[in-house]
């Protein structure tokens, strides 16, 4: 495996490699964006999920990816959330100046989600509410439910933040993921933006 990275102090933006055996992704993101998205990892319903999160989270985010998906989508899915991860970590850089905190209830017709977010260097998922089953759908023919909570397992692990993601409603499963992905998305939005009011770290240790 071979990765690296890099970042620039002015512009929040930061790209990586990630090359295994089983899988070669590219990410390149821009946390003061707008937005805008170029995705394509070769699992279409995963590509309707990260756009969502731009789209929501404000990021700009480039993801080339491809893999053994010919044996099953989760090694692609995996390894971009890991890098996803590594290019969040490496473009806040020493977090001084954000928010810190975010939080976000989104609905999606009958599906609602909850998601709180702290950029505070220690990883940490709490994840619950899914129906039971919804680890089983099979939703756009590639992507099975279970890969969701994997997904953010492996952002919080890598990014070094805490996420607590709770589904209150739903019954549609591929409304239950997306309505997950875009609370996820706006309460990072919340918590990576910079504070007016804020210079330094936002933490009493004095550091992130």
């Amino acid at each position: 495996m071979s990765e690296n990275g890099a970042t620039t102090a002015a512009a929040r933006t930061a790209r990586m490699e990630r090359t295994t055996s089983e899988s070669s992704v590219i990410v390149e993101i821009n946390l003061d964006g707008t937005g805008v998205s170029d995705i394509s990892t070769s699992v279409p319903f995963y590509d309707h999920m990260l756009t969502a999160l731009c789209k929501h989270s404000l990021i700009d985010m480039t993801v080339k990816a491809t893999g053994d998906t010919h044996i099953d989508a989760h090694h692609t899915v995996e390894d971009v959330a890991i890098t996803f991860g590594e290019v969040l970590r490496t473009a806040l850089g020493n977090k001084a100046g954000i928010r810190r905190f975010g939080e976000a209830t989104v609905p999606l017709d009958e599906a609602l989600a909850h998601a709180v977010v702290d950029v505070s260097g220690r990883p940490y998922l709490v994840h619950g509410g899914e129906p039971a089953g919804q680890e089983y759908h099979l939703i756009g023919g590639h992507f099975t439910g279970s890969l969701t909570r994997h997904v953010f397992e492996a952002i919080t692990l890598h990014a070094g933040i805490c996420l607590h993601m709770n589904v209150l409603a739903g019954r549609d499963p591929h409304h239950i993921v997306e309505a997950q992905f875009k609370a996820f998305a706006r309460a990072l939005r919340a918590a990576v933006e910079s504070d007016p009011r804020v210079e330094d770290i936002p933490s009493t240790k004095g550091a992130l």
